[in-house]
């Protein structure tokens, strides 16, 4: 019985799965996105989050402990410089999983794991943001130069014909 048994094991033993999961939240951290099966994306994310969360503050302490779950210097140096600042304001849910088929081989249920805030395309917050603003701003803009324009244009052409006319005629 597995009772009291919160984590999936992975079918490994302790060893190889913390070595898996460390190896894993380095090309996580490196690469941004990562290709996996969906059981191991979740047991991913509860192995990254928290060290994503300790990243927002920059002390040594703190990249100690993050080292000693990631054995990489390049992914703490990266966490740290790049990965921190864009999810400095952010209060957790630093990672998304997306599902996307079956595995060919052996129909495994396959999952992109990803950063979310280092996806431009598919970031429906920021778009909704982005797009009420220039919604607004454009539309106000555009009618003030409209209206703005629109009046001395017309002015402009009608008084420049006459006064071309009244100079050709003044000329000859």
């Amino acid at each position: 019985m597995r009772h009291g048994k919160k984590f999936n094991h992975l079918g490994r033993t302790a060893s190889h799965r913390s070595a898996l999961l460390s190896n894993m939240a380095c090309s996580l951290i490196e690469h941004k996105r990562i290709n996996t099966t969906v059981a191991k994306a979740k047991a991913l994310r509860v192995y990254v989050e928290p060290l994503l969360t300790k990243a927002k503050e920059d002390t040594t302490h703190n990249r100690r402990i993050v080292f000693s779950y990631l054995q990489s210097k390049e992914a703490v140096t990266e966490l740290f410089r790049t990965v921190a600042p864009k999810i400095a304001e952010r209060n957790g849910g630093y990672t998304r999983i997306i599902k996307t088929g079956f595995r060919q081989g052996d129909a495994a249920d396959m999952a992109l794991i990803e950063l979310v805030d280092f996806n431009e395309l598919y970031n429906p917050n920021e778009e909704e943001k982005k797009a009420t603003r220039r919604s607004r701003r454009p539309a106000a803009a555009k009618k003030a130069e409209a209206v703005v324009a629109e009046a001395p244009k017309v002015e402009e052409k009608v008084e420049e014909p006459k006064a071309d006319s009244t100079e050709e005629k003044a000329g000859e």
